[in-house]
């Protein structure tokens, strides 16, 4: 016999499937972007004020993208698909439809 109904089914969702990519608390991208940007300015220039200006800068934008991705850890993903929409859409019954 069928066993009686006990409410819903429940499935696991496992962390490592739904959690965001990050690395040191930020989002992994624009992390390595900007350590190789400062990793670029320390090696090219090759003086002692930009090897200190381009550690300095490093940890202060990985301080603000870790708040960043503290507030809203898809944040970045978000703001593309934001930047990709018109300001203004005309009300028409299908998006394919012109005039």
């Amino acid at each position: 016999m069928a066993e009686p109904f006990s409410g819903p089914k429940r499935n696991r969702i496992h962390r490592a499937l739904s959690r965001p990519n990050l690395l040191m608390g930020a989002d992994r991208e624009l992390l390595l972007i900007t350590g190789l940007a400062a990793v670029i300015l320390i090696f090219v220039v090759l003086t002692t004020y930009s090897a200190l200006f381009g550690i300095a800068a490093w940890i202060v934008i990985a301080g603000v993208l870790r708040m960043m991705a503290k507030a809203d850890p898809l944040m970045r993903q978000v703001y593309v698909r934001h930047v990709s929409y018109r300001s203004h859409y005309r009300s028409t019954t299908s998006p394919w439809r012109s005039y």
